[in-house]
C-alpha cells in the first residue's frame, strides 16, 4: 500500500514516514501544499495523510483540488486545529477522517488501516445505494427517488455508515465510536436524536421506511418487503 504524507514539520513528517514504512507501507513525504497537491494528483496513492496549515497551499485547498479531480482516495486530516468547526469543515469538504495533534501513532495506524479497509469495499462508481436512496461520496450529496436531501456533516456520516453496513444491526456503541469518535454513554440520547432527525429526512414522505430500530439492539438500514 502506497501512502502520501503532506506535512511541513520535519520531525513529524520523518516520524510518520519512518513509522509507516516500518509497519509495511510505502510512505512518501511532501513538505508543502504545492508539492503535496502535485503528488496527490499525479501519483497513485491508496491513502493521503494531510496537514491543514501548510506553506504554498493549505490543506483545505489541496483537498478541494483532489476531490475536484474526481479522486476518491481516502484522506486523513492530521492537524493541530482542534475546533469543532474545523473538523466539520474537513469532513464536509470530503475528508474521510480527522485526527488532532498531538496523537498516538497506534491510533493513527488504526485509523489508516480502517480507511484502507473501507476504501477496498467502496463501490467503483463512488455511490452507495439502498432501494431509491442514493449517496454520492464525491459530491457529498444524498437523493431519494430523485429528490435531494440536505444533511448536516454528522447526518451524512451516520447515513454513510448505515449504508456501508446495510442489513447489519449496528449497536449504539459502534455508531458512537465511528461517527462521534467517542465511547457510548448510556446517559446521553445523542444517537437517538440523530437517528430521529435522519429518519425524518430520509423516510418521512416516502412509502417505505429504510431506517429501522431493533429495540435493545441498535439500528439497521435495509429495504424490507412491505
Amino acid at each position: 500500500m502506497k501512502l502520501l504524507i503532506v506535512e511541513d514539520e520535519p520531525k513529524t513528517g520523518h516520524y510518520l514516514r519512518q513509522g509507516l514504512n516500518e509497519v509495511g507501507f510505502t510512505a512518501e513525504l511532501a513538505r508543502d501544499g504545492l508539492d503535496g497537491e502535485h503528488r496527490a494528483l499525479s501519483g497513485d496513492y491508496d491513502l493521503i495523510i494531510l496537514d491543514v496549515m501548510l506553506p504554498g497551499r493549505d490543506g483545505w485547498q489541496v483537498l478541494r483540488a483532489i476531490r475536484a479531480a474526481g479522486s476518491a482516495v481516502p484522506v486523513l486530516f492530521l492537524t493541530a486545529r482542534d475546533a469543532v468547526a474545523d473538523r466539520v469543515k474537513g469532513l464536509e469538504q470530503g475528508a474521510d477522517d480527522y485526527l488532532v495533534k498531538p496523537f498516538a501513532f497506534a491510533e493513527l495506524l488504526a485509523r489508516v488501516r480502517s480507511l484502507l479497509r473501507r476504501g477496498q469495499a467502496q463501490p467503483q462508481d463512488n455511490h452507495l445505494q439502498c432501494a431509491d436512496l442514493r449517496l454520492d461520496l464525491l459530491r457529498r450529496r444524498v437523493e431519494r427517488a430523485g429528490r435531494r436531501i440536505d444533511l448536516s456533516a454528522k447526518e451524512f456520516a451516520l447515513l454513510e455508515l448505515l449504508l456501508r453496513r446495510q442489513g447489519e444491526v449496528l449497536p449504539k456503541s459502534l455508531i458512537a465510536s465511528q461517527v462521534w469518535d467517542m465511547n457510548f454513554d448510556s446517559d446521553t440520547n445523542v444517537i437517538e436524536v440523530a437517528i430521529r432527525r435522519l429518519r425524518a429526512k430520509v423516510d418521512e414522505g416516502f412509502p417505505r421506511a429504510l431506517i429501522h430500530t431493533l429495540r435493545g439492539m441498535g439500528y439497521v438500514l435495509e429495504a424490507r418487503d412491505s
